[in-house]
């Protein structure tokens, strides 16, 4: 029933296995593909024709996580799995951009590849499985596909480089970077990097590749089994004719328009040209107005390239390593908490800082569980910042994957949650756009968070790299406009500090690039960076001292874990009353450490001190701020420290005698006491007339000693001799067989119960015994 084919590898320490046949057999192409415990499916569909003026190439990629792969159900109020999550859109985002390069020009047929998660261990990530599924995918269903590609993850230890390492070693390690690759170059890398060496990260992308290579030779031979045969691609039309007209019509034109520095003057020099080619090929079939164009577009890039590459001259007027003019503004907001206006060129973001208590965390329900994120950075692109009109809304896929290029960057420089135990939040708003809005979130969110008082380890700054290539020329080019980046062959973002890069990205649209291109890039990219970086200490060198005013305040502090149940009371009791009473937010880790935040310092130290007066022990003889919380009869019972009753006894009240405890005193009102006692049981006594109520000092003890009894105190331990008893002499107590005589109502007395020996059994206690049988003295 199934024709089922097999390609297994040894991959690191662990079998790769890539099966098809079994599953999805009505796709184009499918491939589960397993790694230990973790299984991936990939189906690939593509459609037999193109749409009618069609110009563009539609693949869409899926990747989804299954609850089920875990033994989880979804959280939230369907159970289900709905819209992507954030992961899922980066790993779509992470599957497309190697693969997309591969496909011929001129191929417009749709393809969808969907990828599923359908098993996780925990230590084999699924997103490089994915990857490796869906080129495998690829290349078995014919479609016209010019990999396979292969793809690793790597992680660096002890100064050694990992192979697809586990979560954990990656949270331990320095380093954790996504490879993408054919046989003969790097497609794709996607990094974070605490701060490492252009030397280390080199090689890190290096020995990924080489351990792509078992990957592709395994997808090979997968295919040499179970391969469809590939599909006919149309003859190309010859277009010379079309090229050498349009070029005699408006390659002047062209040439011209990129000569303006000014974006807005020449995009409507450029919108002239293509206008008057459309006007040209106005009577021409609608394929042939399809391919004139292509052409235009041709034509730009040509002009665009071979001025950079022949003459090193750029759009902009810019030799290769220039970076355009940059200014910063720290406190751009005055009621945000931290904020800066960061410009390059014409590119600008609004980027602002907010910081937050430990109930702002973001949660996230994924494969591995729960867990919670304190660090969050937002990226906004609207159409406006690029002169256009457009959708506005929610983000789509590339302001997702641009926020969380940003967030790497800034990651590594952040301090601990010990440290700083603060949720931020970073919020770029891209108001201008012409090359590198993340690089421009990079720089404006290390300034925002140091504007806000973030302890960053050092700022970071970025800068997006350009290449144009051509055969064995090319030229590396440092800060890309958005014209360059669109006719380039190369998006290579470099982000790090003055110690070492903290994020990489490289996205090519060509079949990949050499070592030496990238080494020459990493060189140029740190040039830039250091440039930058001292453009961006002229709005501030350093992380502000003094949080904003609008900012709250967190104050941490450790318990005794026993003490934490005391804290929160019963079913929350103690610490409602806390945060109601002092107005301060308090949050218990379980680990003992407690979070106090409020703008107002005076209500962080009332729940401060509320809290020690819970965890503390009362000393005798120290005196404490009080509340009454109680009258009675005998006294009052006076709350100190928060959390602790004792009792002030009527004659502990004044020196002079109280007759009536209300007439002093009465609920809620503030007291000083003095601790007196406390008895092993915990019961504490306490003293008010000891105390000066006004100032809080201790006074003398002004009480009169007491009159001794007449004729003395007499100890009881020398009481004289009881003598004889009223009826004759005092016999042995605890005789068992002295006779004691007939009972008074006259009837027989019953016999002494009898005492084992060594007993001290005297019958029932006294308090509870019959006053008749109680003996006298």
């Amino acid at each position: 029933m199934f024709n089922i084919k097999k390609s297994e590898i040894q991959w690191g320490d662990q079998t790769l296995t890539l099966e098809t046949g079994r599953v999805a057999r009505q796709a184009d192409g499918a491939v589960m593909a397993t790694l230990g415990e973790t299984v991936v499916l990939c189906a690939v569909t593509a459609a037999r024709s193109v749409k009618e003026g069609q110009d563009f190439f539609p693949l869409t990629v899926h990747y989804q996580e299954k609850y089920s792969a875990a033994g989880r159900i979804p959280g939230g109020f369907f159970k289900r799995e709905r819209g992507a999550t954030e992961k899922e859109t980066l790993v779509s985002r992470l599957i497309d951009r190697p693969i997309r390069p591969l496909f011929p020009e001129g191929f417009y047929n749709e393809i969808n590849v969907i990828c599923q998660v359908l098993s996780y261990d925990g230590h084999n990530e699924p997103d490089i499985l994915a990857m490796v599924a869906a080129s495998a995918a690829l290349t078995l269903s014919g479609v016209p596909f010019m990999g396979p590609i292969g793809a690793a993850r790597v992680g660096y230890i002890d100064g050694e480089y990992i192979l697809n390492p586990t979560l954990d070693q990656v949270k331990a390690g320095e380093l954790e970077l996504v490879v993408a690759g054919t046989q003969n170059a790097v497609m794709m890398v996607e990094s974070e990097a605490k701060e490492l060496s252009e030397e280390v990260m080199l090689g890190a992308v290096m020995f990924a590749h080489r351990n792509c290579q078992a990957v592709i030779g395994a997808i090979i031979d997968l295919a040499e089994k179970a391969a469809k045969d590939p599909w006919e691609m149309a003859p190309q039309a010859d277009l010379s004719a079309a090229k050498t007209k349009l070029k005699k019509l408006i390659g002047k034109d062209i040439d011209k328009a990129y000569k303006l520095t000014d974006k807005s003057a020449r995009s409507n020099a450029l919108n002239e040209a293509r206008a008057k080619a459309k006007a040209a090929f106005a009577d021409a079939a609608p394929q042939d107005q399809m391919a004139a164009n292509k052409l235009v577009k041709k034509l730009e890039a040509e002009i665009v390239r071979t001025a950079i590459l022949k003459d090193g001259r750029r759009i902009d007027g810019r030799d290769t390593k220039t970076v355009r003019p940059i200014e910063a503004m720290v406190h751009f907001l005055p009621r945000a908490h931290g904020s800066a206006l960061f410009t390059r060129g014409e590119t600008q973001a609004i980027v602002t800082t907010t910081l937050g208590t430990k109930d702002a965390e973001q949660m996230i329900d994924g494969l591995t569980g729960l867990s919670y994120e304190n660090f969050m950075l937002h990226y906004n692109f609207p159409p406006y910042s690029v002169g256009e009109v457009g959708r506005f809304g929610a983000p789509g896929r590339r302001e997702v994957g641009h926020g969380k290029l940003a967030w790497r960057a800034l990651h590594p420089v952040l301090p601990t949650k010990e440290e700083f135990p603060y949720t931020i939040r970073v919020l770029s708003d891209i108001t201008e756009s012409n090359g590198s809005s993340s690089m421009a979130t990079v720089c404006g969110g290390s300034l925002a968070m140091m504007d806000a008082g973030v302890p960053l380890k050092r700022p970071v700054s970025g800068i997006a790299m350009g290449l144009i290539l051509e055969g064995k020329d090319f030229a590396v080019i440092s800060d890309i406009l958005g014209d360059e980046d669109h006719l380039g062959d190369m998006d290579f973002k470099v982000a790090g500090t003055s110690e070492g890069i903290t994020s990489l990205q490289m996205d090519i649209k060509i079949a990949g690039i050499t070592e030496e291109i990238m080494r020459i890039a990493l060189a140029q990219a740190g040039e830039g960076r250091a440039h930058i970086l001292g453009e961006m200490s002229k709005a501030l060198d350093h992380t502000r001292t003094e949080l904003s005013a609008h900012a709250p305040r967190i104050e941490t502090m450790s318990v005794p874990k026993d003490k934490i149940r005391d804290i929160i009371g019963t079913g929350g009791k103690v610490i409602r009353e806390i945060v109601a009473t002092t107005g301060a937010k308090v949050d218990i880790d379980d680990d003992g450490t407690v979070k106090i935040s409020s703008s107002d310092p005076e209500k962080i130290e009332a729940a401060r001190k509320w809290i020690q007066g819970i965890t503390m022990e009362a000393e005798v003889g120290k005196i404490y701020d009080g509340k009454v919380v109680n009258l009675v009869d005998f006294g009052a019972f006076v709350n100190f420290m928060g959390g602790k009753d004792g009792l002030v006894h009527v004659s502990e009240i004044k020196n002079e005698r109280v007759a009536k405890v209300s007439d002093v005193l009465s609920e809620g009102q503030e007291v000083k006491v003095k601790v007196l006692e406390i008895d092993p049981r915990g019961k504490v006594r306490l003293s008010m007339r000891v105390v000066d109520q006004e100032t809080g000092a201790e006074l003398p003890d002004e009480r009169p000693a007491r009159e001794p009894r007449e004729g003395g105190d007499r100890p009881r331990g020398d009481r004289p001799d009881r003598g004889p008893r009223r009826d004759g002499e005092r016999g042995p107590r605890r005789d068992g067989d002295r006779d004691r005589g007939p009972r008074r109502d006259g009837g027989d007395r019953p016999p002494r119960r009898e005492r084992s020996e060594g007993s001290n059994d005297d019958g029932p206690a006294p308090e509870f015994a019959p006053a008749f049988l109680k003996r006298e003295d």
